[in-house]
């Protein structure tokens, strides 16, 4: 298959075939789930032959990595994004609230089914790397809103890490709900209660 097509003004370059699989990965992993998706399913979204999936990829669950990276790092561009729009560690904070509030705002096939790390995650046997690199974007966002209450609370340090791990909880709860229910209104109420929260400060 080429890897280029004709456009209205020439050739137009096709995305590679690694950007490809890892796109069609996505949308079928997080649509169906990972078990559920075979390799045949996701060489055919992609439009590449099945020896192009593993030319890229050592195997199903190199893959499965791969997404789960991609995914978190999809995250912390919307992230930062609002981070620009932020002002102070409060507004840094919500930040965090906004940025999972958009990811689930995504035009998803089957709409929004929750954390798609988490997901994946209940999927994948003890052990798997697949689930260290969930705890690690799970562990990072924690420390995110621990920075950010660091700031907001310098003289009290104790205080900023168990309000970090209480608003994590409060996220995670609430986008478990979210993804049950379909919709962001969960992801809304809880950074309603966690502006209610750092006011209270």
């Amino acid at each position: 298959m080429s890897d280029t097509g004709q456009g209205a003004t020439g050739p137009v370059r096709r995305r590679p075939a690694r950007e490809r699989l890892l796109s069609a990965a996505a949308h079928r992993f997080y649509a169906d789930g990972v078990a559920a998706t075979g390799i045949d399913t996701i060489t055919t979204e992609a439009g590449v032959a099945k020896k192009s999936l593993y030319n890229n990829f050592s195997s199903k669950a190199d893959l499965v990595r791969a997404y789960l990276e991609a995914r978190h790092e999809e995250w912390r561009g919307l992230y930062r994004a609002r981070l620009e729009q932020a002002e102070g560690p409060r507004g840094g904070v919500l930040a965090v609230f906004d940025a999972y509030a958009d990811h689930a705002a995504f035009a998803y096939e089957r709409g929004f089914r929750g954390c798609g790390l988490l997901n994946a995650a209940a999927e994948l046997p003890a052990g798997d790397e697949g689930r260290a690199v969930v705890r690690r974007s799970k562990e990072e966002v924690e420390a995110l809103l621990a920075g950010h209450l660091a700031d907001l609370l310098p003289e009290r340090p104790e205080q900023a890490r168990v309000m970090a791990e209480h608003l994590a909880f409060l996220l995670e709860g609430a986008v478990a709900r979210a993804g049950l229910e379909g919709d962001d209104r969960r992801l809304r109420r809880a950074r309603a209660l966690a502006a209610d929260l750092l006011e209270q400060m």
